[in-house]
């Protein structure tokens, strides 16, 4: 039995994700965590909400609300969105929970011993009327580039043109609209990251099975331009973790907090001490290479746009606080998913939201249909037509319809009992070959995070079924022999038990269905195919379950592509 740390790219407190978030890190995470547990594996699967920065005391002031209450609502928002997902987290922390505010400042004064971080004095804009610094995305104004009114100092939404805040015109401050804003000197802490390039360039290089996609961001990150670049940790803001060396002030420090990048990564092993202050467990063998973790396999999954800190910023903290602490093993990255031939946009509400998807169908249809396309090698698209072709066509009419026939079909002819019936003939020998096959090749799949792969070797697990019930026709043998049919029935119904142990880390909540309509709780995995058509003995009970998967309508489909198209608050 290995022991597997995974962790996802904790989405940001500022509102509820969309879609693309999802398959970008969360969902595949949650795939591998629940395969590793069903093949025995000890998996503590962690993530959190990133709960600092400027996003988020922005959301506040205009959610109406102080921002560390808005960030416990959001937290359980998020929470609660997370388990509608089927997303099995062992913990889901709070990046500013106490145990971060602690590791990360405990970190900050080992990188400080180590010489490893510089304060340095830079300008930043201030405004008299708030009497505080402001962030750049504190600030508001005209863009010089298209004129549009609310570009923020750091980015013209409108344009996307990349500003500073000295290029708007009439600047004010985003919390007041005073316009009484001056440039003065301010200090800062810095990471010299520069100073370990060589040594992180030496790690990435050993990492020779990540995927291409994570090294290719990892190395132009390194050596393009100007390579790794010293990188601000503090902040002037009021939310956040205070900046202290260790349990001790930081003189010249007083008032700013660290920078949300500095922070949310740390959560990784903050969350986990929650969970074992909520648990009684251990974190520091999971986190700890003194303390047991050497043997811990560590896998991330994440968002492109994550790769950059975790392959560099995080590692560079870790490295440099000279302690013994897990570094990751494996960075699983996703390119992104698009909506309907452009881009998902919180702020302009296009494209379905993890909260709207849950509202209008099951977990289970998000789940399929997102992995079975996962962003690996590309950007992948999400149609609303490819959706509802899809989850009619292997839901719907491949798994659920050889579930609802075959129970169907049995109580009909036979009772709600598996019937004994014969021995195998050549069509059955056939099938555990042909199932054997794909099984072992499905497990390599999902060993490998190859996630499409995986998603479409299950999909002809589910197909080799029903063509062995399209061939063989029990419903025309039981015509001329019953016991033949019987047995081919009784094979079909134990089939439907390795249906759901198999697609349970795909569609849990399908699976749990067919569990409970076969009336086990047997989820031992068919390493034996075999053995596992006959782990359900004639005589054994079950129950025709509810239809698993209701077809997607047209006019569902079109009411939703114009409910989605663009028009969320």
């Amino acid at each position: 039995m290995a022991r597997i740390l995974i962790t996802s790219a904790i989405p940001y407190i500022n509102g509820i994700k969309h879609l693309g978030n999802l398959v970008g890190s969360q969902l595949p995470a949650d795939l591998y965590a629940r395969y590793m547990r069903a093949r025995g594996h000890e998996v503590m699967f962690i993530c959190a909400t990133d709960e600092h920065g400027t996003p988020a005391e922005l959301a506040a002031k205009k959610a109406g609300k102080p921002v560390a209450e808005f960030c416990a609502e959001m937290h359980e928002v998020q929470a609660k969105i997370g388990a509608g997902f089927g997303l099995s987290f062992d913990h889901f922390g709070r990046s500013s929970s106490p145990q971060n505010h602690a590791l990360t400042q405990a970190f900050a004064g080992q990188l400080a011993d180590e010489g490893l971080i510089e304060e340095v004095s830079e300008q930043q804009v201030y405004s008299n009327a708030d009497g505080r610094f402001l962030p750049d995305r504190y600030i508001e104004g005209t863009c010089p580039n298209c004129g549009y009114d609310k570009a923020r100092g750091d980015q013209c939404e409108n344009c996307t043109k990349q500003l500073d805040p000295t290029d708007l015109i009439e600047p004010r401050s985003a919390i007041s609209g005073s316009t009484d804003l001056e440039v003065r000197d301010t200090k800062h802490l810095y990471l010299k990251q520069s100073q370990l390039k060589d040594k992180l360039s030496a790690w990435i290089d050993s990492k020779t099975d990540w995927p291409v996609l994570t090294t290719s961001i990892a190395k132009k990150w390194l050596h393009d331009g100007d390579g790794l670049q010293d990188r601000g940790i503090t902040r002037d803001l009021d939310w956040g973790v205070p900046v202290k060396r260790g349990t001790e002030d930081w003189p010249g420090m007083e008032g700013k907090v660290f920078y949300v990048w500095f922070d949310a990564p740390i959560e990784y092993i903050a969350a986990t001490h929650e969970w074992a202050d909520k648990t009684g467990g251990d974190w520091e063998r999971w986190w700890r290479t003194d303390k047991g973790a050497d043997d811990v396999k560590y896998v991330q999954f994440m968002g492109k746009d994550n790769v950059p800190f975790h392959t560099l910023s995080f590692p560079a903290t870790i490295m440099g606080s000279n302690q013994p602490w897990k570094l990751v093993d494996y960075i699983k990255s996703f390119n992104y998913l698009n909506y309907d031939g452009g881009q998902f946009s919180t702020s302009q509400g296009r494209g379905i939201f993890q909260d709207q998807a849950l509202e209008i169908l099951p977990a289970d249809y998000w789940r399929w249909w997102l992995l079975s396309h996962a962003p690996e090698n590309s950007d992948a698209e999400f149609t609303w037509e490819a959706f509802q072709t899809d989850a009619n066509k292997d839901l719907a009419d491949v798994l659920g319809n050889f579930v609802s026939r075959v129970t169907k079909f049995c109580r009909s002819k036979f009772s709600e009992a598996l019937p004994e019936g014969g021995a195998y003939g050549e069509a059955e020998t056939r099938l555990i070959a042909d199932l054997t096959t794909k099984i072992r090749a499905y497990e390599t799949h999902m060993a490998d995070m190859d996630v499409r792969k995986a998603a479409n070797e299950l999909r002809g697990i589910w197909v080799a079924g029903n063509e062995y019930l399209q061939a063989e026709a029990p419903w025309t043998v039981f015509k001329t022999d019953p016991e033949r049919a019987a047995m081919q029935i009784r094979l079909a119904l134990n089939l439907i038990r390795v249906y759901a142990v198999l697609s349970a880390p795909f569609i849990p909540d399908a699976a749990a269905k067919m569990l409970s309509g076969m009336n086990t709780l047997d989820t031992s995995w068919p390493d034996d195919v075999d053995a596992a058509l006959t782990a359900l003995p004639a005589g054994h009970a079950f129950i025709v379950p509810e239809v698993l998967f209701a077809k997607i309508t047209d006019d569902e489909r079109e009411e939703w592509a114009q409910r989605f198209a663009g028009t969320r608050d």
